[in-house]
């Protein structure tokens, strides 16, 4: 694996995805400066913290959950490492119950499928049916990994980005928490 900076080549865009060629035009189109690498599918945290090391930057576990009559939909951000539990968050966010959000609905709201959703996939949520939660610790950090809609890549993106242009432009604001 190795970083580089930008997207790829206009002839390796013609070979990505839809959804991962529009976070790059998304994130160029903002001006926002950010490394990539390319790598295997990255479908466990194990292979995820590999990346990181490449990166040197947090890699985000980004978890799509739904309350239980499924009618509103969150996308956490918490730190790779930290172990979710629902209760805390339900508690904190004052939701009966919190529960993993199907594929269908991610593909729905978000265009992405399970082991690629990042915070980008909130810019195929212009209607704001997904909000946005973060947990602190996450914003603590100077640089933090996600993918671009694809698990077959990994961003590393200033946080000050994502919070003082990224998320403005998407006209998302996160909701910080505790876990």
């Amino acid at each position: 694996m190795v970083l580089v900076n930008g997207r790829p080549s206009p002839a390796a865009c013609e070979q990505r995805a839809a959804r991962e060629v529009r976070c790059y035009d998304f994130l160029d189109r903002l001006g926002v400066d950010y490394q990539r690498v390319d790598h295997d599918p990255a479908e466990t945290m194990a292979v995820c913290e590999e990346i990181d090391r490449v990166l040197d930057a947090m890699i985000c576990k980004n978890l799509f959950l739904c309350n239980r009559q499924q009618t509103d939909f969150y996308l956490l951000m918490i730190p790779g490492n930290k172990v979710f539990k629902t209760k805390d968050l339900s508690h904190q966010l004052g939701v009966a119950r919190l529960s993993f959000g199907s594929a269908e609905k991610m593909g729905e709201l978000l265009d992405v499928h399970p082991g690629s959703v990042s915070v980008l996939a909130l810019m195929n949520d212009p209607e704001n049916r997904v909000r946005l939660l973060m947990d602190e610790q996450v914003r603590s950090r100077a640089y933090f990994g996600c993918h671009p809609c694809e698990n077959t890549s990994s961003l590393r993106l200033r946080m000050s980005d994502l919070v003082d242009v990224i998320l403005p432009a998407l006209h998302h604001t996160p909701t910080y928490v505790t876990l």
